[in-house]
């Protein structure tokens, strides 16, 4: 087992780099030389999503192998799952929603997190419980780049993590709001280049995606 690497302040996974693969784990032999080629590209997040049956092997697998990898669950939806992903090793957690008994179990955990929000009005219960970080989910389908950047003039505190329909197009747009932390997507993954397990592939798409916006 890889020596643990330090705990991810929860000011800073928006900041670890400016996409986070969205990653579906069929096959748990995938996770490692997946997670392998996400971080050779720079791209050192990885969403893990709670797809699949094998979606928590997959998560210990890359929190054991990978050294370099911040890996994290999302599709989280109950406290049951949050305890499970921890407990797996995930360092962060997203949600595509929240309620009250959720937040209370991700804040319980230990870990950073990062509730899904679609309305202003979710994002003023978010802020008023303390979250000030948010995953804004469905991205495309809930507003986009406008949206985001109504809400930056009136709560300018909340930062976000958009995801849902974005992709290399759309990407530059959002991380260019003041808001805006990372952006989560899929494009670096292609369902060929997985099934052919063509890591160097994906490897070089990571690559493309950690040079959208220059960090520091």
């Amino acid at each position: 087992m890889s020596s643990p690497l330090p705990s991810v302040p929860a000011a800073s996974v928006l900041d670890l780099a400016p996409v986070v693969p969205v990653v579906v784990v069929n096959e748990v032999a995938d996770a490692v030389p997946l997670a392998t080629a996400l971080v050779a590209g720079g791209l050192p997040a990885i969403e893990v999503t709670l797809r699949t049956a094998c979606a928590l092997d997959a998560i210990r697998a890359i929190a054991d192998g990978v050294p370099g990898a911040v890996v994290g669950a999302g599709t989280v939806i109950t406290p049951t799952q949050v305890t499970e992903c921890v407990a797996a090793g995930a360092r962060f957690l997203v949600s595509p929603g929240w309620t009250d008994v959720l937040l209370d179990a991700m804040k319980a955990s230990g870990v950073p997190f990062l509730p899904g929000v679609s309305t202003t009005s979710e994002v003023v219960a978010l802020l008023e419980r303390g979250v000030r970080e948010m995953k804004f989910f469905p991205a495309q389908a809930a507003g986009g780049t406008a949206y985001l950047r109504s809400l930056a003039g009136p709560l300018p505190q909340a930062r976000f993590c958009p995801t849902g329909g974005i992709g290399p197009t759309y990407a530059p747009d959002y991380l260019a709001l003041p808001n805006v932390g990372c952006v989560g997507g899929t494009w670096m993954l292609p369902e060929d280049a997985i099934a052919a397990k063509d890591w160097g592939r994906v490897e070089s798409l990571a690559r493309e995606a950690a040079a959208l916006r220059p960090r520091g």
